[in-house]
């Protein structure tokens, strides 16, 4: 059985090396099929790599209690935010004080989005976010001291005009590599004493915690307090199995100080820290759908060309076919014969597919910044596809070749 399949892969081999230019063509269209699939899929995997790698950056275990949730634009799509009333800073520091959970908390805000941090003759542009915040930020956001310290909870405490800044602003400000640590700088009218740098992250989306100031909260609430200011509270639980047991005791808590009676709804928002991705996650079903319909439609007309090029080979192999019929060959091993070299021809085509396909989805996975992408679930689909693509288009040629008359097929001139 073994040596009967190699004869049959020989025999093949060696029909589309003397029709090359037919064979090639027909494996170009399957292989175009198979690399749209495999390509746009594997495009698919690299960004879902991306979103898990970027807004997860806080970790598995990580959730945030807030006043608004998210708006997620995509095309003519869009999710529009709830808003509700401010967390109040007696709402916050309550729940921080009341929330016994096996977790880190911390209370923090945001004085700006556009704020100009000067050190000497140095500024930065005004899109620097300065936030206020506890003792426990820097770790509930999934940062890291590099150099330096964290705000101590006595700064916090008392309001002291001390800083914590991002990687990135001690490259704008600090220009002669200077030690920021101890320097005085200016953020708005107040002077402030750098004390710590966090650790580069890189960007994401958009956004880039290199880019931040972090303040004693009580600080904040003095220098740029306003009447709407919206407290947000992180808590990162210990232990990432408990997640959801943890934003369950939240919930009940917060609902609780924020006098949510039951019948209501939540007047506040909790997200996890992929709670975007997965948002963004559903709207790319659209796109793996339209990846499917492409190849689809390219693999049919890949199955109707494959069966042409068969039909074709049988009606000029005519008279091969008698002698070999004429030599004991009976009809099963003839219909055997072309259908192994359909199939033949369309792992060809896959395998070009495939490797073009890998190649057009991991383009954009450099360009995105995401990780090499090698979708081995799509591979194995581009497989059976191009398996069966070849059992359809050559069942009907390999049937016509094995039906034919021996004695006529010896007359075929």
């Amino acid at each position: 059985m073994t040596n009967l399949l190699k004869e049959n892969i020989k025999i093949s081999l060696d029909s589309i090396r003397s029709h090359m230019l037919r064979s090639t063509l027909t494996v170009l269209i399957i292989s175009f099929g198979i690399m749209a699939l495999v390509g746009i899929l594997t495009s698919i995997d690299a960004i879902r790599y991306y979103l898990n790698e970027n807004f997860m950056m806080m970790g598995s275990n990580t959730f945030t209690i807030r006043n608004r949730s998210m708006r997620v634009h995509m095309g003519n799509r869009s999710t529009l935010p709830k808003n509700f009333r401010e967390i109040s800073w007696k709402e916050a520091m309550e729940f921080k004080s009341e929330y016994n959970f096996n977790a880190f908390t911390s209370v923090f805000t945001y004085a700006s989005n556009t704020a100009t941090i000067k050190f000497g003759s140095e500024k930065t542009n005004p899109n620097i976010a300065v936030i206020g915040s506890d003792e426990n930020y820097v770790v509930t956001s999934g940062n890291e001291i590099e150099k330096g310290r964290n705000i101590s909870p006595n700064e916090v405490l008392y309001g002291t005009h001390v800083a914590v800044l991002g990687s990135g602003l001690v490259g704008k400000l600090f220009k002669a590599n200077e030690d920021p640590i101890d320097k005085i700088i200016s953020i708005g009218p107040g002077k402030y004493r750098v004390i710590g740098v966090m650790k580069a992250k890189g960007s994401s989306m958009g956004f880039n915690p290199d880019n931040i100031c972090i303040l004693p909260v009580t600080n904040v609430r003095q220098v740029f307090s306003n009447s709407r200011m919206s407290f947000s509270i992180n808590v990162m639980v210990e232990d990432p199995l408990m997640l959801e047991a943890g934003i369950g005791e939240a919930t009940g808590l917060f609902r609780i100080i924020r006098n949510v009676r039951l019948e209501d709804e939540d007047s506040f928002d909790v997200a996890k820290s992929d709670n975007l991705a997965e948002m963004l996650f559903a709207n790319l079903k659209y796109l793996r759908l339209a990846a499917t319909v492409i190849g689809i439609i390219t693999l049919i007309g890949a199955a109707i060309g494959l069966m042409n090029i068969m039909l074709v080979s049988v009606t000029e192999r005519t008279r091969e076919i008698g002698i070999r019929m004429a030599m004991g060959a009976n009809r099963i091993t003839i219909r055997n014969q072309f259908l192994v070299e359909a199939i033949v021809i369309g792992q060809l085509g896959g395998l070009v597919g495939i490797v073009l396909g890998i190649g057009i989805g991991n383009i954009l996975s450099f360009i995105i910044g995401s990780s090499f992408i090698v979708p081995w679930a799509w591979i194995i689909l581009g497989v059976l596809l191009c398996f069966g693509v070849a059992i359809l288009s050559g069942f009907i040629p390999a049937t016509k070749a094995a039906k034919l008359d021996p004695v006529e097929s010896l007359r075929y001139e």
